[in-house]
């Protein structure tokens, strides 16, 4: 006996129309939200990259500036080659216990660099990368606390602090702060 027309047409199993409509709209739902996640992880990478690059661009400089004499008031062989100034004020005995140099403020209860502020000729310099295919530029600055017991100078505090021009928009730049004291 042969099934009829109208049987066979229950017997087979496939998606209707609205079945698939629906399907491909959560899938499109998915795909942008993909999507949507690919600027912002590239804009948090490219932040992320400036501020490790501020970072090794501080650290030369605070080595820089760490091996030279504590009575030395200035420094003029730059840990940056490329950087614009040649000559850095490293404090003086004359300011004892004075922050002299770039701005400081107190940004939970530690010291970090005003970026609001200019730049302070002697205390600062701007630094453009020469591996960065883009020639990213860095605004690099200091402030110095000098520590005297008579005439003679005991000590040094660095507080220095780096950030690609323009800023990463929302962090604080990372400030380095060293003592130095014989």
């Amino acid at each position: 006996m042969q099934p009829n027309k109208t049987t066979i047409r229950r017997r087979q199993a496939g998606f209707t129309l609205i079945e698939v409509m629906i399907a491909t709209l959560v899938l499109l739902v998915g795909l942008i939200a993909v999507a949507q996640l690919v600027p912002a992880s590239l804009s948090i990478s490219t932040g992320n990259r400036g501020d490790s690059t501020a970072l090794v661009i501080q650290q030369r400089v605070l080595e820089q500036m760490l091996d030279q004499p504590l009575t030395a008031t200035t420094c003029t062989a730059p840990a940056c080659p490329d950087a614009q100034l040649t000559t850095w004020n490293l404090g003086s005995a004359a300011t004892p216990r004075t922050v002299v140099g770039s701005t400081v403020t107190i940004y939970n209860n530690n010291p970090v660099i005003d970026f609001s502020a200019g730049q302070v000729p002697g205390y600062s310099f701007n630094y453009t990368d020469p591996n960065d295919p883009f020639s990213a530029a860095y605004d690099v600055r200091w402030a110095v606390v000098t520590y005297v017991q008579g005439a003679q100078v005991t000590g040094k505090r660095f507080i220095l602090s780096a950030r690609q021009t323009g800023g990463n928009g929302f962090l604080l730049p990372a400030a380095l702060d060293t003592t130095v004291e014989k």
